[in-house]
């Protein structure tokens, strides 16, 4: 029991779920929160809200990892033979039934929690989320582009489901929330979304060109097979590139004040995401070899990871 349950584990990927934990926590307590507080307004999503839909997404991205796992056995017995689990402990069957109750109480939580909040946009968000999940993993994984888009917009969407969910924005349509001041919640929560849209889909490809053995072999149409390694490198690049730009573009603004916070913030993001960045697509163009492609994948989490960090920083911006 203990060995399965330790499979389990391996198969759902927890530290990617501890990662989603953690850019929702942040996001929610450091971001939200603060701001809505200093537009005079509280926060109506409880502890209990909260935790109910991180518990969500931690569902349906776990179960997305096993349906992923499901389709992709005979793919990753030649990408990475020495992470396979199903059938080594845990059977296909097992996998799927795991699968399809981690999704339906993911559903039935989500509702819940909907006619809590009177919100019925976050079922229509994790139903959709949990679609697009099993669309991926059966069908677009190996199709050109979009398998890698959908995967982007899926994981980026921890953050605005949040500011989806918070009942307090409502007070929008009352006037006591401007337009201004949330137009300004809404650019944050964009720059973010963004962000983590732009960075895991270059993550995304990078882990295709690792994978290019085994998705060849069994007829996969991703963008270095149909485009070449040369040409995904370039994709990378400019990706990434386009997240530098982006950052370096919101300098002047983070100068612009006499506030230390937003100092801070600016010097923290050239250091811990800029240059990281920069750093990574000078190592691009000289990648070759799975291991090489791995050990590019983990460095752009960890930049994924000092951006999520950051957001401890924001709710100094006006302080």
């Amino acid at each position: 029991m203990f060995r399965i349950c330790i499979l389990f584990l391996r198969i759902i990927r927890w530290p990617n779920l501890v990662f989603i934990f953690l850019t929702q926590l942040l996001f929610q307590y450091c971001v939200i929160q603060p701001l809505l507080l200093r537009m005079g307004v509280s926060s109506h999503l409880r502890i209990s809200d909260f935790l109910m839909i991180a518990g969500i997404y931690q569902l349906i991205a776990g179960a997305g990892y096993i349906i992923n796992d499901y389709f992709d056995l005979a793919i990753d017995e030649i990408n990475k033979p020495d992470k396979v689990y199903i059938g080594r402990g845990i059977s296909r069957n097992g996998a799927l039934i795991a699968y399809l109750i981690m999704n339906l109480l993911a559903l039935i939580l989500a509702a819940i929690e909907s006619f809590t909040l009177g919100n019925i946009s976050l079922t229509i968000c994790i139903a959709l989320c949990e679609l697009f999940l099993f669309c991926y993993s059966a069908i677009f994984k190996k199709k050109f582009l979009i398998g890698n888009v959908i995967v982007a917009v899926i994981t980026a969407s921890a953050i605005p489901v949040l500011l989806l969910a918070e009942p307090s924005l409502a007070a929008i349509k009352y006037g006591v929330v401007l337009p201004s001041t949330f137009r300004f919640i809404v650019n944050v929560t964009l720059i973010y979304t963004c962000f983590a849209i732009v960075i895991s889909f270059a993550r995304e490809l990078i882990k295709d060109l690792e994978d290019v053995k085994g998705d060849y072999t069994y007829g996969g149409r991703t963008i270095p097979i149909v485009l070449g390694r040369r040409v995904a490198h370039y994709i990378v690049t400019l990706s990434l590139l386009g997240v530098v730009g982006g950052v370096a573009f919101l300098q002047p603004v983070l100068w612009e004040t006499n506030i230390l916070g937003s100092k801070v913030l600016s010097i923290y993001s050239i250091l811990l995401i800029m240059f990281p960045l920069l750093w990574i697509i000078r190592k691009i163009s000289s990648t070759e070899e799975a291991e090489d492609y791995h050990r590019l994948s983990s460095y752009i989490k960890g930049v994924m990871l000092t951006g999520i960090l950051s957001m401890v920083l924001i709710q100094y911006l006006f302080k």
